[in-house]
């Protein structure tokens, strides 16, 4: 694999001359770099959005590093406030010992588990105690903290701020000491953090980490971050098929951004796709190859195939999926705006949403395209459809008095 390739779909390396020299330097001498990446397990599935890391995770594996598959089961009953207005409700021990086992499974879809250290960060902050937190604690100043954009924003605004969230990035950070990081991978909406890793370790006497941030993945509406709380997600462990239609409902323009930081075809490749694009050649079929790429990865050979074929006779000969759920919802007699009554079948995550999906005429109502965000939907039975996998049969009902 070349540097080039290596350093793909990142936003910085810091610093990169340090990163540089210490990767040929263990190429030089046979040595094996530590290259930890955190995921603290606060749902139980994995989506597309954390593949950008273990894609970076696997990559230095093929290189012959260590690849750290960190599970935050500490900092996860925290939980962490980077880009948060508000102070996250805390997760019990069992929660978060539930959702790490699925971790544990969904990992090796990527990850070689022959060269996969998967580790816990309790096995270190459980024993720190109160005099350890102390002396973590003393590492770093409050004005430091609120250095932080969400911190300063949440101040600046009168949001509460815990004094529990001013631990997390130290806690994060005192994971770089324990394991003894050369490497540490996160989103680019994590580089305080990393920071914090690498100023601890100087603290302690370590050689400081060097730190490779990723691109924020957008979900399937190309504007939020990918989660599932916003149900725009491609999680690891969907079916083929809806895995595949997924990928077919992203924009054309999303596409382009999911190929250059999903695939793993090389640039030059997708370059020449674009320009075939660009020269009148038809975005969908760009976009199944997309859709075969990402589905076999997590089903295997042929699946791919199998999902396209499925969905052009599903899509293209206007069949309907075998199942679509559903939902009654209460109205007023006089009706109630598309939008609202998307979030409500659970085809949205909010009205806003169900709003930005009409402009992007990606509704239908009985197979008929909405422009309308206005249009008020009056008590009765519809077949509700966003993009071209979300389906709901809604009964609109009258609300009792």
């Amino acid at each position: 694999m070349s540097l080039e390739e290596l350093e793909r779909a990142t936003n910085e390396i810091i610093p990169r001359d340090e990163f540089r020299a210490r990767l040929a330097k263990a190429t030089e001498t046979g040595t094996r770099l530590k290259i930890k990446a955190g995921f603290d397990p606060t749902a139980k599935d994995l989506h597309l959005g954390h593949t950008l890391l273990l894609n970076k995770l696997r990559a230095f594996q093929e290189l012959g590093h260590e690849a750290i598959f960190l599970i935050g089961d500490f900092t996860g009953m925290i939980g962490d406030p980077t880009g948060k207005n508000e102070t996250r409700k805390p997760l019990t021990r069992q929660q978060v010992e539930e959702n790490a086992q699925t971790y544990k499974e969904q990992v090796f879809k990527i990850l070689d588990p022959e060269r996969t250290t998967i580790a816990f960060n309790s096995s270190w902050l459980d024993t720190l105690g109160t005099e350890g937190m102390l002396k973590l604690a003393a590492q770093h100043t409050v004005a430091r903290m609120l250095e932080r954009d969400d911190f300063q924003t949440r101040y600046r605004d009168g949001q509460p701020i815990a004094i529990h969230e001013f631990l997390y990035p130290l806690l994060q950070g005192y994971d770089s000491v324990a394991l003894k990081a050369d490497v540490e991978l996160g989103g680019n909406d994590q580089k305080f953090n990393l920071l914090v890793g690498r100023h601890l370790q100087s603290v302690y006497g370590q050689r400081p980490q060097c730190i490779m941030t990723v691109p924020i993945l957008e979900g399937l509406d190309g504007v939020n971050k990918m989660s599932k709380s916003l149900n725009n997600y491609i999680g690891l462990t969907d079916p083929a098929g809806e895995m595949f239609g997924k990928v077919m409902s992203v924009s054309d323009t999303l596409m382009w951004r999911w190929y250059e930081l999903l695939s793993f075809k090389p640039l030059a490749q997708i370059a020449a796709l674009r320009a075939a694009v660009d020269g009148g050649a038809n975005p969908r079929d760009v976009k199944m190859a997309l859709g075969i790429e990402i589905v076999d990865r997590f089903h295997g050979a042929g699946s791919g195939e199998a999902a396209k074929a499925a969905f052009i006779a599903q899509f293209s000969q206007g069949a309907l999926p075998d199942q679509i759920p559903e939902v009654t919802i209460a109205v007023p007699a006089t009706g109630l705006a598309l939008p609202r009554v998307l979030k409500e079948a659970g085809l949205v995550a909010s009205n806003a949403d169900g709003g930005r999906m009409v402009e992007q005429k990606a509704v239908r109502v009985n197979n008929e395209r909405v422009e309308d965000r206005a249009l008020l939907l009056a008590p009765g039975e519809y077949l509700l459809q966003v993009g071209s996998r979300r389906y709901a049969r809604a009964t609109l009902v009258v609300a009792a008095a």
